[in-house]
């Protein structure tokens, strides 16, 4: 008996790896993906409107005409962009009765009104149409960097054209997913043209918010004592305001990841039913929660950092080493204070705390934690320790303010201290969730979650369109 090499998949046996597939089309895909099969077993024939110029095709691949081709395979991979689909019309009798594969592109959403997949299908009505492979790119298959983008999404009509190209697709070492019949390639094609859809609503936020409190602290830091005491402060752009801005930002997003969910029980309470719709904006807020989390957590790192990094600041280092030696001149020490000694290392304990569970919640989120508990424990993790977190964060903001926090004097402008507005959140949300938990409230809105109304008639209605949401 022969030995095989290790290179070649496992779940090939002899009689697949003779089997020959076609590809139209001679590009970087179409070669990505022709050099790939071939490594796997495949006989490779190429369809080209040009066969003697196509020298760049991997070694052991047949290039012949789109007829001859077409002759070759029952399975013919589509690896031409959709504007060229008009020569297959002249070729309907040679596809009859063939597997198209669409592995198809457009430029931006909505090119079309119909999919790519479907419009070859109109073409040539009498081949099964399979859209798959558009989820990944030649890059990919070249530098076989396959860890982000495993999976293919698979639609077609008939379901033995689909098994055929799932058997190739796991011939490849990826990961085949039935999305159904064709109707569901548009939103196929439109899955690679996605550029951070959940993730721009918390980016833009996320940007406001940075801008506004850099701002709000230069013209308190900056622009005040140069107006009235003529000093340059403008060292403190680098460091000293953005160490401020960052944990104002953590702490203003993590508040607004669990801001929503306290919305929609107020919501639910006040409608006395589970059963009517969230408005538009509050379910877009509940879908981006882990990206609002993640961002903040970004930023919590980022304020860590740059803590770090005070002890061996020039500025630091020099207003230290003056009054050490002004204190040496006068002969004096400054007294121990126990309550300030309490208030800062309460301070710091609460920050790392507070940071430590922070990255917890961030870590619990990625899908291959998330996956391996069960959706209990993943509420415990998030609700639970992540209404900690909360506290703890905002308690940590709280004491850093210590007396000063609601001191005249610390006004600028009548402007009060940054962090004092980045508390108006954290707490408005920790005060309104203590009322909700309150048991008299808890257990009405249990109620409700478990299928309880306060009004089923009206409900009924809302749930057949009679009523406004």
């Amino acid at each position: 008996m022969e030995k095989t090499t290790d290179v070649l998949p496992l779940t090939m046996n002899s009689s697949e790896k003779q089997e020959t597939v076609c590809i139209f089309g001679t590009g970087d895909f179409g070669q990505s993906l022709g050099l790939e099969m071939l490594q796997c077993g495949y006989s490779i024939v190429f369809g080209s409107r040009n066969p003697r110029m196509s020298s760049l095709l991997p070694n052991g691949a047949e290039v012949l005409s789109y007829s001859e081709a077409a002759q070759k395979s029952d399975i013919i991979i589509i690896a031409i962009h959709r504007e060229h689909y008009d020569f297959l019309t002249e070729l309907t009798e040679v596809l009859n009765g063939k597997i198209l594969v669409d592995v198809s592109n457009n430029l931006k959403i909505k090119q079309y009104p119909e999919s790519n997949a479907e419009y070859l299908a109109q073409l040539v009505p009498g081949a099964h149409v399979v859209k798959a492979f558009n989820t990944i790119s030649a890059w990919a298959l070249q530098s076989r960097a396959l860890d982000a983008s495993r999976q293919v999404f698979v639609c077609g009509n008939d379901s033995k054209a689909k098994q055929r190209v799932m058997d190739i697709v796991r011939s490849l070492g990826l990961t085949p997913l039935d999305k159904g019949s064709l109707m569901a390639a548009n939103e196929i094609e439109n899955y690679p043209l996605q550029l951070f859809t959940m993730w721009k609503f918390p980016f833009y936020l996320s940007a406001v918010l940075c801008v506004f409190f850099f701002f709000y602290c230069v013209i308190r830091e900056v622009i005040y004592p140069y107006v009235y005491e003529k000093k340059d402060r403008t060292f403190r752009l680098a460091i000293s305001i953005p160490n401020r801005v960052f944990p104002i930002a953590a702490l203003t997003l993590l508040a607004l990841v669990y801001l929503p969910g306290v919305i929609a029980a107020i919501l639910q309470l006040y409608r006395g039913t589970k059963y009517r719709r969230f408005p538009d904006w509050l379910d877009h807020w509940m879908l981006c929660r882990k990206q609002l989390g993640l961002i903040a957590l970004g930023f919590a790192f980022l304020h860590v950092l740059y803590t770090l990094v005070i002890p061996i600041r020039y500025y630091v280092r020099w207003t230290w080493t003056n009054r050490t030696i002004a204190q040496a001149i006068a002969k004096k020490e400054s007294p121990f204070s126990t309550s300030t000694a309490w208030l800062s290392d309460s301070y710091v304990a609460m920050g790392m705390l507070g940071f430590f569970l922070f990255v917890l919640l961030g870590i619990t989120s990625l899908p291959s934690v998330s996956n391996m508990v069960n959706w209990r424990e993943f509420r415990f993790v998030q609700s639970k320790l992540g209404y900690l977190t909360l506290i703890l964060c905002t308690a940590h903001t709280l004491v850093y303010g210590g007396k000063r926090f609601l001191s005249p004097s610390s006004l600028v402008w009548y402007l009060p201290s940054a962090y004092v507005i980045a508390l108006i959140i954290p707490c408005t949300v920790l005060v309104i969730k203590f009322i909700l938990i309150l048991p008299c409230i808890d257990k009405t809105l249990t109620r409700i979650r478990e299928g309880w109304e306060r009004n089923p008639k009206f409900s009924e209605s809302a749930l057949n369109g009679k009523t406004d949401i």
